[in-house]
């Protein structure tokens, strides 16, 4: 199993890393939220910037410069999430890899996500970003509910085929039943299929139980939130780190 080194942060060995999202809408308010992230025990940091106020590049391109400043070393993932998978962004393709282009261009950011079934122009960012030296996590979300077990194999395979550097993929259960297949879906797909890091969710306060497992079950990353979640059932980051720790304590 490879792993994907970004600053000084190795993913895909040992605990699972914490992700912590920002999602203020002005300027002022993702920069306080990033001052806030620096004094949790993070790992890296993804900036949700379908949550910002503007949508020019001049302006994010701003606010990165200055995130950049304020988080030091900590990794940045960039993620421009849209309506059509539970984002806060509406945005036409080329315009969307525009920007996810732009930014990994910048110098500015360690890693984008970008949604694996956005079409053809997912190959064209993926090979922008790594041309650029930054690290790609290709990534799909159902809302509705969760997939069979088989189908969430097959789409993290296909994020693997498309180059990218961590498949991820989370679903939203409707049953314990669901959280199980989401499980036994990761288990797999980690034990048998994946050559990289993978990151896999159940959302929702029935998923949480996902959310910490990743030791056992292959999931590289899980995401806590700061002063508030981004998606569904995540845990806030000090509680989330000190189950991740009794965890791997115990297991080792």
């Amino acid at each position: 199993m490879n792993t994907v080194k970004v600053r000084d942060l190795v993913i895909g060995e040992g605990m699972p890393k914490i992700c912590v999202p920002i999602v203020g809408k002005s300027r002022d308010a993702i920069l306080g939220e990033a001052a806030a992230v620096t004094q949790l025990p993070t790992d890296l940091v993804e900036w949700r910037v379908d949550c910002f106020d503007a949508a020019d590049w001049g302006s994010v391109e701003s606010v990165l410069s200055e995130l950049r400043t304020v988080l030091g070393n900590l990794p940045l993932l960039l993620t421009l999430r849209t309506s059509d998978e539970g984002g806060e962004r509406a945005i036409e393709p080329a315009a969307y890899a525009e920007l996810n282009i732009k930014a990994a261009q910048s110098g500015l950011v360690d890693m984008i996500d970008v949604e694996a079934y956005r079409g053809d122009i997912v190959p064209s960012i993926i090979e922008a970003a790594h041309a650029a030296g930054v690290k790609v996590i290709a990534s799909y979300h159902d809302f509705s509910g969760t997939p069979s077990k088989a189908e969430i194999v097959e789409r993290l395979c296909y994020m693997q085929l498309l180059g990218a550097d961590i498949p991820k993929i989370a679903v939203m259960p409707q049953t314990k039943e669901d959280v199980m297949t989401l499980l036994a879906a990761t288990e797999e797909m980690y034990f048998q299929h994946a050559d990289r890091p993978i990151i896999t969710m159940s959302m929702s306060q029935l998923g949480v139980i996902s959310r910490v497992a990743g030791e056992l079950t292959g999931s590289a990353v899980t995401f806590g939130s700061a002063s508030k979640a981004s998606a569904p059932g995540q845990m806030p980051t000090i509680e989330l780190r000190e189950t991740l720790e009794a965890i791997h304590k115990a297991s080792n």
